[in-house]
């Protein structure tokens, strides 16, 4: 293993590599590492001190939850699709490579979480996390700030809700297991679809999709509830009848206690990017990106709605949700999802729209 050079006294290590590295992470005493190991190879972190770790979510943000923890920035996954990416413009990085390579680890995480759930203002409400990017990243393998946070979390007996495509999750399946002993919680892995071919291409960072379903069952044969949120699903690539049904299948066979359905959104940074993937991978599909998407970052009402009726109706066919425990938690807002009950939309929750100002208010909420 080697460690980089720390900050030196404000002196930039590579200048002539990247020098927009200095403003926002020079104003949070940035210790910058690399480790010569093969799963961090090209991936530089930079260890801050966070001066607060829960946001707060402005109510314009239209989601079903008030609360996110956000233990990293940037995130090892590359998903091409990831609406994250514009938030790493804030530190005047870029929302491309720079998002898959420049981490950013809050190493004060589990002390400030500490700190501010003792605080006399908090009023113990549902904590979200994985709503940025995804806390069980590769970096979590060495810096496990998540067991630091569960740990808060289980002593205060806090609710919460984590969303991941990480496998590491499973790591913490003791923790997770006590948690769920004195709290509301609720888990969710993201799984758009099973095509490989799609996975290796688009998602080049994360477990395949079968991995993840893999943890979704452990986690529910575990006692810690588990739904998937089937994000995203990909116009003209993975929505045809074929692929909604070998996906919406391999969720059920996992024991998903539900199933969200989320069309892909191109928000700028991640438009961007993913269209530059999609002029090299499928570029007969750009015009018509171009028109499904026009100057939004969402597909049209009437095709989102088609597509979640379709997941809908397959979901009603394979019985997700029947199998659920009786004291399930969903994933995003605390409440109970119904237990023993055949699949309906009470299972199949579908997406929603954001105007402009939900889109900015929940960026900034989420770093």
């Amino acid at each position: 293993m080697r460690l980089a050079v720390r900050w030196d006294n404000l002196k930039i290590v590579e200048p002539e590599r990247d020098p927009r590295l200095t403003a926002s992470l020079f104003g949070q005493g940035a210790v910058v590492r690399t480790f010569d190991t093969p799963e961090f190879r090209g991936i530089t972190f930079y260890e801050v001190r966070a001066r607060s770790i829960i946001n707060r979510v402005p109510e314009a943000s239209r989601v079903p939850f008030r609360w996110t923890i956000n233990p990293y920035r940037g995130c090892t996954h590359a998903c091409f699709y990831c609406f994250a990416r514009n938030t790493h413009t804030f530190l005047d990085l870029d929302s491309g490579e720079d998002f898959n390579s420049q981490i950013v680890v809050k190493v004060n995480a589990e002390e400030l979480l500490r700190r501010e759930l003792a605080a006399t203002s908090w009023g113990g409400g549902h904590i979200a996390m994985g709503t940025n990017v995804d806390p069980y990243q590769r970096a979590e393998g060495r810096y496990q700030l998540m067991r630091g946070i569960l740990s808060v979390l289980l002593d205060t007996a806090n609710p919460f809700s984590i969303l991941t495509k990480g496998s590491l999750i499973l790591r913490d399946v003791d923790l997770l297991q006590a948690c769920a002993q004195v709290a509301d919680i609720g888990t969710n892995v993201s799984v758009g679809f099973v095509d490989r071919d799609v996975w290796r291409s688009l998602e080049p960072g994360t477990p395949a999709p079968q991995k993840r379903l893999e943890v979704c069952r452990t986690l529910n044969e575990a006692g810690v509830p588990c739904g998937v949120l089937m994000a995203p699903i990909i116009p003209f690539l993975t929505d045809s009848p074929a692929h909604l049904t070998a996906t919406v299948r391999a969720i059920a066979e996992a024991g998903a206690t539900h199933l969200a359905p989320i069309v892909l959104h191109l928000r700028p940074g991640a438009r961007e990017w993913f269209m530059g993937w999609l002029g090299e991978h499928h570029p007969s599909l750009v015009p018509r990106y171009e028109r499904l998407y026009g100057r939004s970052a969402y597909a049209p009402n009437a095709y989102q709605a088609e597509i979640t009726g379709r997941v809908q109706e397959l979901a009603r066919r394979f019985g997700i949700g029947r199998a659920a425990p009786r004291d399930t938690r969903r994933v995003g807002n605390g409440n109970r999802s119904a237990s023993g009950r055949s699949a309906s939309r009470k299972n199949v929750r579908p997406s929603a729209g954001r105007g402009r100002d939900g889109q900015r208010a929940e960026q900034l909420s989420m770093l």
